[in-house]
């Protein structure tokens, strides 16, 4: 072909025509050379000329003309031929075949017709698209729906544990993507969407026979190892864009459709699953289930009453142990509370481990024991239980035979039962009241326990709950110092002579418990070592008042009797009444009254524990078992005792009730304070939304009351901390 002269259209097309079939017999197979570097210039070459030429050798419109019919002519005399009278898998296969042949065929004359493609192109679609667009037009619409039914048929073989040609299903399905020009449009529409319908239809099938026969464990191992099997499906051949949307029709049909009855399968629901400890099959029934938004609600639900459901049996059985006296007085209460504690750590195992911690179990755990607990055992409440269980493991002698690892972890317990109870304030001044007798007594078994405690809780519930007894420890630990330097100031100052080993702890108001402050006149003796330690204490700060609390003091005393020797150890207004009769053997009520100064109150109780209990160090007169201001006391020279040493205590008063007022007291300054905060912040709120914002915030430490809330509203109203809206009275103002 001579390029120096104008090409004629017949001349140009019939080279090109040539090139053209021998393409067509390489992709259909026949014995055919593979086109040579020379050939396929040459025919680039020919096609640029054919472009490039001047009216009206100018053949490019024809060329794109030609290109197409071409492709259509080996679409009508080869593609469709070849997949006329094939079915199933057979169809499929030439399918893939032919797709894979056109796409070569479109590829190499794209490269043929470059130029053209290139530079005379303007508004027309692209040579590549005109190709595949002829298949789309011609086959793809021609064999589609045939091609959807057989991959559908497949995967149902598949489903059915039959074999298949998962090469041959992905290569189908990319005629479907990639028939969409870039979009997934005819995958969707031609193959998803009726994928998807006969899938819920087959799991439907499915689930509506297994339900009938199979337990609830074995019903959800059928589930779940068909979602494993979906999803390998996507990863093999189906799009990736269809796993969300096959896993949901599948867990639809094998899950939600029938979740009531798999729960309440007679000898198998989801309760006797918690009965039986099955941690297996619990841990798949959240797996399955997590999926729906509130597919997990009703296990949730079932969770929550079984615990209530096991705790209120619990109580009922410690309620019946107790009547009975099974255990030693005060014990059934410490093995009531470890056995809720071990509840607590069973039903945690399944929220952390079954329920992965989600919420919803979290919530139904807390629910559950908040539901058993919250009236208490015994006439206790579940935050004095826990106080007392945490006093017993934390004082000297209840606690040797366990170790401080052992020790740790009890507390542990006892912190995460604490999210449980609602009522953290109630258990933080029970807790504080315990622990203001252990330090002040030197009953603790250890300091470092009792800050372990304390951080414990801090970590979990803040400082606002730990703030006072911290101060308490470091008070302490402050006294034992001030302790040591009031000693060396003893022995540096030999004029000053208390008489009386003297120890003193000084406490910071209003960190420890509420004690009792009373104008007790002690004996000589007592009150030259109290002039002591303040004459000390004065030489380290003037700017500080002691002020002697006598109702928290402990005295060891030493008593000669006829028999023997005995050393007491009492209490300080007790101790200061038996010094009185030092100077004289028999005193009236009135004259220990007048000499010691005391509240009658305090004054009876110490008496009676000296005349009336186990060891009657006076002889009461009359001899009865109540102290009057008319009895009389001697001095007992003929007592005695196996021991040597005895220690006297006081008549029990019932500090649960002080406890519980000063508890309820400050909780109205609690919700005082939120109230206020909450209204500072949003300058003005509705009644009904600051309540349930002062609830939210409150929550956390304790349930307030509604009506308690109202109260304060209308108390905070009186003092002009707020106001209602003059326009509205629902609407509440804070008032700068």
């Amino acid at each position: 072909m001579d390029i120096h002269k104008p090409i004629e259209w017949e001349q140009g097309w019939g080279y090109v025509e040539k090139g053209i079939a021998k393409l067509k017999r390489i992709l259909e197979g026949l014995p055919e050379p593979r086109f040579t570097p020379e050939e396929y210039i040459m025919l680039y070459t020919t096609i640029y000329y054919m472009c490039i030429q001047k009216p009206p050798h100018d053949y490019s419109q024809q060329l794109y003309d030609n290109y197409r019919q071409a492709i259509e002519e080996y679409i009508k005399s080869t593609v469709l031929p070849s997949l006329k009278g094939k079915h199933d898998e057979l169809m499929l296969k030439e399918l893939v075949k032919q797709w894979s042949n056109h796409k070569v065929m479109v590829r190499w004359m794209s490269h043929f017709f470059h130029y053209l493609d290139r530079w005379y192109l303007q508004s027309s679609l692209p040579l590549n698209e005109v190709g595949l667009t002829c298949f789309h037009d011609q086959v793809y619409k021609e064999v589609c729906g045939k091609a959807k039914d057989a991959v559908i048929t497949l995967i149902d073989v598949e489903r059915e544990g039959g074999q298949i040609d998962r090469a041959l299903l992905k290569n189908v399905l990319d005629v479907f993507v990639e028939n969409g020009m870039g979009q997934l449009e005819c995958y969707e529409k031609d193959f998803e969407k009726h994928m998807l319908d006969e899938t819920s239809a087959y799991y439907s099938r499915k689930a509506s026979s297994w339900i009938l026969v199979d337990s609830c464990p074995e019903y959800m191992l059928k589930a779940e190892d068909c979602l494993k099997k979906e999803k390998y499906r996507v990863s093999h051949y189906l799009h990736p864009t269809s796993e969300q949307k096959l896993l949901e029709r599948a867990q639809n049909e094998l899950l939600l459709v029938y979740e009531t009855q798999l729960l309440e399968k007679e000898n198998s629901r989801c309760s006797m699953l918690l009965k039986d400890d099955r941690v297996e099959d619990l841990s798949r029934m959240y797996r399955l289930y997590q999926a729906f938004p509130k597919g997990l609600e009703p296990i949730g639900n079932i969770f929550k009453q079984h615990i209530a459901n096991e705790g209120t049996a619990l109580v009922q059985q410690a309620k019946y142990a107790a009547i009975r006296k099974a255990e030693i007085s005060g014990a059934h209460e410490q093995v009531f509370v470890w056995k809720v504690i071990e509840l607590h750590e069973k039903y945690m195992a399944y929220v952390n481990k079954c329920f992965m911690n989600d919420t919803i179990f979290q919530k139904a755990l807390k629910e559950a024991f908040e539901f058993f607990l919250h009236k208490g055992f015994a006439g206790s409440s579940i935050a004095e239980l826990l106080a007392s269980f945490c006093d017993n493991i934390l004082e000297k002698g209840h606690s040797k035979e366990l170790s401080d690892e052992a020790i740790e972890e009890s507390l542990e317990k006892v912190v995460r039962l604490l999210a449980s109870v609602s009522n953290k304030d109630l258990f933080a001044e029970f807790y504080r009241k315990k622990l203001f007798q252990r330090l002040l007594l030197d009953k603790s078994v250890n300091c470092h326990h009792e800050r372990i405690m304390l951080t414990k809780l801090k970590q979990k519930y803040g400082g606002q709950l730990t703030s006072k007894m911290e101060g308490m420890v470091t008070d302490l630990t402050l006294a034992r110092e001030n302790q040591s330097h009031f000693e060396e100031y003893l022995n540096s100052t030999p004029s000053v002579d208390p008489g009386l080993d003297l120890t003193v702890i000084v406490l910071t108001p209003g960190l420890w418990p509420g004690y009792k402050f009373s104008d007790l006149t002690l004996p000589s003796e007592m009150a030259r070592c109290a002039e002591v330690f303040n004459r000390f204490y004065q030489t380290k700060t003037k700017h500080r008042k002691l002020r002697w609390v006598y109702s928290l003091g402990s005295c060891n005393v030493s008593g000669k009797f006829d028999l023997k020797a005995i050393k007491f150890t009492l209490h300080t207004c007790q101790a200061a009444a038996l010094l009185l009769f030092n100077a004289s053997e028999r005193l009236s009520y009135s004259e220990i009254s007048t000499q010691l100064n005391l509240a009658d109150e305090d004054l009876v109780r110490a008496l009676h524990s000296l005349s009336c209990g186990k060891y009657k160090i006076l002889i009461k007169e009359p001899n009865t078992k109540t102290v009057s201001p008319k009895d009389i006391f001697i001095f007992n020279p003929k007592f005695t005792a196996e021991m040597r040493s005895i220690k006297i205590p006081l008549p029990p008063m019932d500090e649960r009730k002080k406890v519980v007022e000063y508890v309820d007291k400050d909780r109205r300054y609690t919700i005082d304070a939120s109230i206020v905060r909450i209204l500072k912040s949003r300058k003005v709120l509705g009644c009904q939304q600051l309540i349930t914002e002062c609830v939210e915030q409150l929550s956390h430490m304790f349930k307030p009351d509604t009506k308690a809330i109202k109260k304060r509203i209308d108390n905070l109203l009186t003092r002009d901390y707020i106001e209602r809206d003059k326009e509205n009275p629902n609407l509440l103002r804070y008032l700068a």
